[in-house]
This record gives structure tokens, sequence and C-alpha cells, in this order.
């Protein structure tokens, strides 16, 4: 069983292929999304080529714009037996960091929009996320449980900077005395170490900082607006000397990408500081899995078949299987191999599994908020239930 579907049938939309890839971002082109019944073909009407010069180009370079929308509800629950949390916050749809694997892509179809650039370009900010936050903690059949900050988008991309929404829902779970794990690729969680390490010392935080690589020229196109994996690692140390539990999750595993890279993330990592890790292997639902091919084609051409069919014999012949019991690991003798690498280098260096953090955050001093904003906008109004 999955709560997630399987897309070894769904026939991949037709891409839209550019002359190259584009500077700073990570999808090759604007995949057309599988809800969306206009087709789209990419024409060259040869007024465009390869020795234009950079002004020109820079025309339809792709840029990122920041919407906002009311959430009706914050928190999303979920029952899936391979995750270690059960209720997940994210403050934005889309990610500008433009990771080309994210298994949130497909999400920006249900918008009417594309998978690929639009999704790393067109981000939707949930501005009423605290207030809605705020509403759902006190409602009297509220249990609390530890939520997991950022999973599907990165709660700290680069529009946090300015919108703080992440630091206003931080702000709440402080208050409340709420247990929450957040993950990133970014440094600027750094930004809020002094409610992250106040919470630690609780045991109601714990983060965990996302490096696929240690190659920097992967990582620029891989995950192309996140921090460098040497700034990572510095944010690893940065919380842990405050007393943060740090883990560190080395996800995706891509075959002959990130894969030879492995065992010196896992070091790399417990030198910064992390005392938990984990692995996932690369998972390509939907329209992740033509929008990677791209990706591999603009990059790694030389490669490009051989991490695919090595991706294949992970996944029961296919692209992706959205079985619970392999989706996050894959299944079979390349799998298997790298569950031992992981294994080991986790033992020689002493660290457990990250799904562990989760039994260790402290719910009971949780208290509901003493102010809880107005339903309708009116001044006074409450929630009632």
């Amino acid at each position: 069983m999955s709560n997630e579907n399987d897309n070894s049938g769904f026939p991949a939309p037709a891409p839209q292929p550019l002359r190259k890839a584009w500077k700073g971002r990570g999808a090759v082109s604007n995949l057309q999304g599988r809800y969306d019944i206009h087709a789209r073909e990419a024409f060259d009407d040869g007024w465009a080529h390869e020795d234009d010069d950079a002004t020109a180009l820079d025309v339809a370079r792709p840029r990122t714009q920041v919407d906002t929308e009311q959430a009706k509800t914050i928190l999303s629950r979920n029952a899936s037996p391979d995750i270690p949390f059960g209720v997940s916050l994210n403050p934005y749809r889309g990610c500008e960091h433009g990771c080309i694997y994210c298994f949130a892509r497909p999400t920006h179809s249900y918008l009417g929009l594309s998978p690929g650039l639009d999704f790393e370009t067109k981000i939707i900010a949930k501005t009423n996320a605290p207030d809605v936050l705020r509403r759902e903690l006190a409602k009297p059949s509220y249990v609390p449980e530890p939520i997991a900050l950022g999973v599907n988008t990165d709660a700290y991309q680069p529009c946090e900077r300015s919108l703080r929404l992440t630091r206003r829902v931080l702000e709440v779970l402080d208050e409340c005395q709420h247990p929450v794990a957040v993950i990133t690729k970014s440094s600027m969680i750094e930004r809020d170490i002094d409610l992250l390490a106040a919470m630690a010392a609780r045991r109601q935080a714990v983060a965990a900082i996302t490096i696929t690589t240690l190659d920097p020229a992967v990582a620029r196109t891989l995950e192309p607006r996140a921090a460098t994996p040497a700034r990572r690692l510095r944010t690893i140390r940065a919380l842990t000397d405050a007393g943060i539990p740090v883990g560190v999750s080395i996800a995706p595993v891509i075959p002959f990408v990130t894969e030879p890279d492995l065992e010196r993330v896992l070091e790399a990592a417990v030198d910064a500081g992390a005392v938990s890790g984990s692995y996932i292997v690369l998972r390509l639902p939907w329209e992740v899995s033509p929008l990677f091919r791209e990706w591999l084609q603009a990059h790694f051409p030389d490669r490009a078949q051989r991490v695919m069919n090595r991706l294949s014999d992970m996944r029961g012949g296919k692209d992706y299987d959205a079985d619970f019991k392999t989706r996050m690991h894959g299944e079979g003798v390349w799998a298997d191999l790298i569950r031992q690498r992981f294994e080991k280098a986790a033992a020689r260096l002493g660290i457990a599994s990250r799904a562990r953090d989760f039994g260790k955050l402290d719910a009971s001093a949780f208290r509901r908020p003493a102010h809880v904003p107005a339903l309708t906008g009116r001044s006074g109004q409450m929630d009632l239930f």
C-alpha cells in the first residue's frame, strides 16, 4: 500500500527542450504538468541563436516571482509507515533552491503551473501561516506531537529572508512550548538559533541539514540556489555549538552522481557535530522523472543512461515504485549495497538513525496560545472549536 501514486504507467509529458540549462536554475524546461489540458511545444523561429550576446539572452531568463495566499489550514497529516513524523508544516509552495530531484515538484501541477521552472520561479507564500497555526493549536481537540517544518519545500528559501514566516511560526511554537523538527539546505536557519537553542534546551527542537554531495560543482547544478556543501557543514557546527541536536540527511543518493560521496558526506557531517544521519535513494514520482532525465542529458550526458539503468535496477525495473516498503531506499542488490555502506559508516562513526530524534522530543509542557487571531478579520472574533 502507499499514499503516493505509482507513476510506472504514467505517460511522461513531452519536454520543452531549451538551448542549454539556465544558470542558477535546476530544471532545464517548463515541463507541462499532468493536469494541463493545453499541450505546448517549443518552436525555433530562427531569431535566437547560440551566438546571441548575453544581454539579449537575459531577456528570457526565468526570474523569481513570489505571490501570496491565505491558507485555510496549515498542518498536514500523514500516516505513512516509512516517515518518522505524523504532522508537517510548510510556509511556502514551490522552492527557489531549484533542486532538480525535489519530490514536491509535481504539487505545482495542482496549481496549473509547471513542475519545472515554474516550481522554482513562481513561489507562493502562505502569509497567514503563523495566525492559522495559532488557531490550530488553540483547538481543544488538538493533541501535540512533533511538527516537521519545511519537509515539502524549504522553510528557509531566499524569500524567507524578507517575509520571515518561518521565524514567526517558530515564535508561536516556542511560546506554546511545542516540539519541532526543522530540515533545510539553507544557512539562514542560523538566524533563528536564539529560538531553536532555547527550545532544544527544553528538548523541544532538533534540526537536520541535507547534504547530497561535497562536490560544489555537482551541487551547483543539482541544487543551484541552496547553500554550498561547505557552508552547510559550517551551519551544522553553528547549530551544534548552540546546543541544538543536528542530523545530516543524505538525500537523495543518486547512482554515479552523488552516491560515491556517501561515506565522505557522513564523515564530514559528524566532524562538524552531527549526531545522527539518514539517507534516501533518489525518488522520481510523476513529472520528476522526465525533468531529471532532462537534467542528466544537460549536465551528465556521458553517464545519463547508466544512472537511469541503475535506478531502474533499484525500482523493480521502473523509474519509480511508490510502495512504502521500498520507496525510500529501493530494492535489490544495489539498494542493499548502499544500505550496507551507510550502516557500516554510521556504526564506525558512532551515530544513530535520525528517525529516533522525534522520539526524544518532549510535548508534555505544551500550552495553548494565549492569543488567537480572529477568523473573520474582525477584532475579538475567536475560533469556537
